[in-house]
């Protein structure tokens, strides 16, 4: 059971981990093409999110108005045709959260979403990239989709001084490090936010 301790914990984590992130962004900046009113990375995926992480993302929604609840719950029940309707292995669904390409719980988001955008390691230590890369956005002008790796070659062609990085920022491992240890935080199950909305 989450408790309050627990999400004021998480809360002082989020603070400590998103002035990393954003350090992570900026660094990789020659890499990144995230600008507001682009939403593609909320439109289509499952969105892992840990018991801890959805508790404190809905109790984001009582700061909203009542039309943004509304669309919310109209999403909702969208997502729930989309789902009776699924044939695929994965159900792949825009983020019931997303209004007018928008996050109306930005402040309250998971660290999936925190983290997105950025090259990454699997719990694998396989080296991944945003989906987004296969659009020309983030660090389509360094990877190579053939070799599934950064390319050299076109790293060393743009002239950047700062090479592109992939980051330990997997929610496998942002869930689950020496800050959150210390903490005492426990995430709980991770599930998709479908399954744990219930759709």
């Amino acid at each position: 059971m989450i408790t309050r301790e627990s999400l004021e914990k998480y809360r002082l984590y989020l603070k400590t981990i998103q002035q990393q992130l954003d350090k992570f962004f900026e660094e990789q900046s020659p890499y990144i093409n995230c600008k507001e009113g682009c939403s593609h990375c909320c439109e289509k995926g499952e969105y892992p999110y840990s018991e801890l992480e959805i508790t404190y993302l809905m109790s984001g929604v009582k700061t909203l108005d009542t039309k943004t609840i509304e669309l919310i719950e109209e999403n909702i029940a969208e997502l729930r045709r989309q789902r009776e309707q699924n044939k695929e292995s994965k159900f792949l669904h825009a983020c019931p959260f997303l209004v007018n390409k928008r996050c109306s719980l930005y402040e309250y988001r998971g660290l999936v979403c925190r983290s997105h955008g950025l090259a990454f390691f699997s719990k694998e230590n396989k080296l991944l990239v945003p989906a987004c890369s296969e659009l020309g956005l983030n660090y389509a002008n360094v990877y190579d989709h053939e070799t599934s790796m950064i390319s050299d070659e076109k790293y060393r062609a743009l002239g950047i001084e700062q090479e592109p990085l992939a980051h330990n920022v997997g929610h496998h491992f942002l869930s689950n490090n020496e800050t959150t240890k210390a903490l005492g935080l426990d995430f709980g199950d991770v599930e998709t936010m479908a399954d744990w909305m219930e759709i």
